[in-house]
């Protein structure tokens, strides 16, 4: 039970990391409105929505062990100095992810931290990397379609766009129920991981003792 509960905290730590990294180089890309939404904190009751922030990810995690993005902050694009900050606004929150996973694996592979804690953050550094994979999918609603989303013609945007609340039911079809795809995505998210330091038969152990229902 534990390490449930340690792992969901550090997973929501993160979503509101990778939220803030959003409107941090929004701030900077010139939309000084996220200043006065609040957005500029670490306060979670700023992002997070109780299905989609809470129940949806820590049913991902139950499920599969997989790190969904699950909060938003609500940029004006129109009040950004160029396409670039568009890319780069979007970009930021899986380079959040990115970032805790290096920070993660240097814990881990510099043993600063207990044995007993080991498969816990092991397995945290698998969601990080994870989100990093799904983020970048180029999915209407996911940060790689965002990054994508200012150089298509308009035409071409407006039609994707208008499935962007699909996206997450899309993934959940490809990951669940069309295997090549489920090997690839965990494929790409292992050697991610690993390439940053953490151990995967730790990160395994840390998902074994999550499923505590088990």
């Amino acid at each position: 039970m534990f390490t449930f509960v340690f792992v969901v905290f550090l997973w929501i730590l993160s979503v509101c990391l990778h939220e803030f990294a959003h409107a941090k180089v929004a701030y900077d890309g010139g939309d000084l409105s996220v200043k006065d939404k609040g957005y500029l904190t670490l306060n979670p009751l700023k992002y997070l929505d109780p299905m989609m922030s809470v129940v949806m990810p820590v049913v991902f995690l139950m499920l599969g062990g997989i790190g969904l993005p699950g909060a938003a902050v609500y940029i004006d694009t129109s009040k950004l100095r160029s396409t670039a900050w568009q890319s780069a606004v979007a970009l930021a929150g899986p380079g959040m992810n990115l970032a805790l996973l290096m920070v993660i694996g240097m814990l881990l592979s510099q043993s600063l931290v207990s044995a007993d804690l080991r498969p816990a953050l092991a397995f945290v550094g698998l969601l990080q990397a994870s989100a990093v994979v799904l983020n970048l999918l180029p999915i209407p609603g996911f940060d790689g379609y965002g990054a994508l989303a200012p150089h298509l013609p308009p035409s071409f945007r407006a039609q994707f766009e208008q499935f962007a609340r699909h996206g997450i039911w899309v993934l959940f079809l490809l990951l669940f129920f069309v295997p090549p795809f489920a090997r690839a995505f965990w494929g790409i998210v292992r050697i991610l991981a690993e390439a940053f330091g953490v151990p995967m038969a730790t990160a395994f152990a840390g998902y074994d003792q999550f499923r505590f229902w088990d």
